[in-house]
């Protein structure tokens, strides 16, 4: 058989079968989307879950993705035969670091581990992640020198494909039925089979297309013409904003509109499957949205400066259609600018290098510049630019305007719209009135009419922004009442109406406070003196005396210190220093001031500084770290659970607060405390009236300890509690033990979701 190229260089040998080239990307991007999960709860126990380790971490992927892509880059400028030798040879290599697992390196004894991490990682996965990341643009090429005039393009549909793949089959399949061991074996064997199919891969196309193979695929390189900078700017900033997009909607959406688990799959699937269909070999689909993301950009990102809260599951759709639809017109965009496929590989190269600063914006910059998620708002702008606006509304060629006449009309749309975005920004309630309504929908009947006139969009969709909870949102940021760190947003807010004032962490309540000065030191939320935390602490001088010690795990506003009774030895352990801020500031909340002003704080990882402390330093210690949508796993452990019976008395009580919208934490508890021949009773209260009126809220708090000796004392001392509040009940025997441990944990069967759990 012979094939021929554009130039009409015969190619002989049967062209390779683009379905095994298909298949080796798969397989290659759905390794690389799982050995990152997987690596992370390897070092989770050992590195803790401090902002240095995870940003260190960040860092050291994008640089090996970078690398990756920068290697299959560099490939290009030798045939094909010499290519298969250097790039087998690094799979080859990489194969000596299997099965994956940590590198026998001695942590430091002090809290600097920024470069520690990145040794780390790279004697533990660099070379893996370093050969698996070229697989995508590598195998793309060889497809072009194998098929001339084929579309390799069409392949990285398939890549993402297996992204999305990998993205979803961890916490999903993987992580819930697999120990980390069988997790690493299983990798293992895949990576075999994708050594297998590169090989394969090369060695048929350096059979196939031998002219092109050698000199030829080297000197069309050549004589292909280099794309112009801007051109290469215009691929970077194609791939940046959906890149950055995608993190931004995550944090919007747990931050303010719906925190749930596993919400920051959804956002990264969708980026994931928008390369599928942008990159598709049929254009219809890809066409079709591209013509539907203005509308949706003004639709969902007019409330992108929202942060209320709330707006529930309508709120949370529209923004993850925008985020799809917008992501796959930019990449789409992104796709009709690609080069010839002799710079294939420059294309991808610059395509990472934007993702990566779209990620490393969000994830690292933004934190430290921002008090709130305004990358969002700014990104959805920066789409704005970007996008293709072809007119929805060809009213302009219906009315046979002049050019002239074009702008005349546009800049008298523009002034209306600014006009309507200011009476808006005005009279904005928060709530969805006549008034407001009828101006919501002029602006977006603008927009819609300026799809094709770029500047009236852009600023129909700041009027929109600005508009509707934009002003709110920066007020409160010019209040400063609000404090950002790399762990997420608190906002402070003021309750005169009910004399409270709070602090959230975007939808979950960390701590309330009573402003009148008489009642500033009464316990609230979740921990007031009928919960279970607040039963143990309150009596924890009869219980074990005057001089007891008490730990708590998880600092919030520091309400549970108001428990604290002279001669009392107490230490709290927080992992976020901004929430040690928030709590010492005394013109916020004064509970810590007032009640324990010289009780030592720890900062980091809570896990790792209880093994700091001397052994049986505490009669009580409290774990309160699970109330939110983030459940740190490493915290409920068979191994963290020894750490706790080591930091604990031998008749010490270790309480935990397992109040959670979403997973339900007892059936955890429950194997650990049969595990270890523990003994546990959960106390769930339930406020009444009066508890409400004082701003406290349900809460589930379980007591464990060595013996049933200390959960008796602690029965008999808190049963003349009114009305039977102080009863304590065993934990349910009859429920599955699901015990967690560092090479096994997963809480998808524990979610408190319909279809999932027991």
């Amino acid at each position: 058989m012979t094939a021929t190229t554009a130039n009409s260089t015969p190619i002989y040998g049967n062209v390779p079968p683009r379905w095994l080239f298909t298949v080796t990307i798969l397989v290659g991007s759905f390794l690389l989307f799982m050995v990152q999960p997987m690596v992370a709860r390897m070092t989770l126990p050992k590195l803790g879950g401090a902002p240095a380790v995870w940003n260190s971490a960040m860092l050291v992927y994008q640089a090996l993705l970078l690398g990756g892509y920068a290697w299959a880059h560099w490939l290009g400028r030798f045939p094909v035969q010499r290519q298969l030798w250097l790039h087998g040879t690094l799979l080859l290599f990489a194969a000596f670091f299997l099965p994956v697992g940590l590198a026998a390196l001695t942590p430091p004894s002090d809290d600097n581990v920024f470069l520690f991490v990145p040794m780390l990682l790279l004697a533990s996965v660099g070379p893996i992640l370093f050969a698996v990341s070229a697989q995508a643009p590598l195998i793309q090429r060889w497809f072009a020198t194998g098929a001339p005039g084929a579309n390799p393009y069409a392949l990285y549909a398939a890549s993402n494909l297996g992204s999305f793949g990998g993205l979803i089959a961890y916490p999903l399949i993987v992580e819930p039925t697999l120990e980390l061991s069988s997790q690493s074996w299983g990798w293992t064997g895949l990576y075999v089979l994708l050594v297998a199919l590169t090989i394969t891969c090369g060695w048929l196309v350096s059979r196939a297309a031998p002219a092109v193979a050698s000199a030829g695929d080297a000197a069309a390189a050549a004589t292909a013409p280099r794309p112009a900078w801007s051109r290469i700017a215009m691929w970077i900033a194609l791939s940046a904003v959906p890149s950055g997009l995608m993190l931004s909607t995550t944090t919007h959406l747990t931050t303010d509109i719906m925190a749930m688990p596993l919400m920051w799959a959804i956002p990264l699937g969708l980026y994931l499957l928008s390369f599928t269909i942008a990159f598709a070999d049929n254009r219809s689909l890809a066409g079709t949205i591209t013509l539907m993301a203005p509308a949706m950009l003004l639709i969902s990102g007019g409330i992108s400066l929202m942060s209320q809260g709330g707006g529930g599951v309508a709120i949370a759709a529209s923004s993850l259609v925008m985020l799809f639809t917008v992501a796959i017109a930019l990449h789409s965009r992104l796709y009709h600018l690609r080069p010839e496929p002799s710079q294939l590989t420059l294309f991808y190269l610059m395509m990472s290098v934007g993702g990566a600063l779209g990620g490393l914006f969000c994830a690292l910059i933004a934190p430290l510049l921002f008090d709130w998620v305004y990358e969002h708002p700014l990104l959805v702008i920066a789409a704005a630019l970007l996008l293709p606006l072809p007119p929805l509304i060809p009213w302009a060629d219906w009315l046979k305007l002049s050019p002239d006449g074009r702008r005349i009309v546009n800049f008298l749309l523009t002034a209306l719209a600014v006009a309507i975005g200011g009476w808006l920004t005005q009279n904005w309630t928060g709530y969805f009135e006549q008034g407001e309504l009828i101006a919501i929908g002029a602006l977006f009947a603008i927009g819609i009419l300026s799809i094709g006139w770029r500047p009236t969009f852009v600023a129909v969709l700041i009027a929109l922004m600005i508009g509707m909870g934009g002003r709110t949102t920066i007020e409160t940021s010019l209040s400063g009442d609000r404090t950002r760190s790399y762990f997420g947003i608190y906002t402070i807010r003021e309750r005169p109406d009910l004399g409270t004032r709070t602090l959230a962490h975007g939808t979950t309540l960390h701590g309330t406070q009573i402003t009148a000065a008489e009642q500033s030191r009464t316990a609230t939320s979740y921990y007031g003196p009928n919960s279970g935390v607040g039963l143990a602490f309150e009596r924890a001088s009869e219980l074990y005396g005057p001089d007891a010690s008490l730990g708590v795990v998880g600092l919030g506003t520091g309400t549970l210190a108001c428990y604290r009774r002279p001669g009392q030895q107490w230490m709290f352990f927080e992992i976020d220093p901004a929430m040690v801020d928030i709590a010492q500031d005394n013109s916020r909340f004064t509970f810590l001031s007032q009640c324990a002003p010289d009780a030592p704080i720890l900062v980091g990882d809570a896990r790792l500084k209880l093994q700091d402390v001397p052994r049986e330093s505490f009669d009580l210690l409290a774990i309160d770290a699970f109330s939110s949508d983030a459940i740190p796993l490493h915290l409920l452990t068979r191994e963290a659970f020894d750490v706790y019976d080591s930091a604990v008395q031998p008749d010490g009580i270790v309480l935990v607060h397992i109040s959670n919208r979403f997973i339900d934490l007892e059936p955890v508890l429950l194997a650990l405390t049969e595990r270890a021949g523990w003994h546990a009773r959960l106390r769930h209260d339930e406020p009444d009236s009066a508890d409400q009126a004082l701003s406290r809220t349900g809460s589930i708090w379980v007591a464990m300890a060595r013996s049933e000796a200390p959960l008796e004392r602690l029965a008999i001392a808190t049963e003349n509690v009114p009305n039977g509040r102080g009863l304590w009940r065993p934990l349910d025997s009859n429920r599955e033990p699901k015990l967690w441990t560092d090479s096994y944990a997963s809480f998808l069967p524990l979610l408190m979701i319909p279809g999932f759990g027991d």
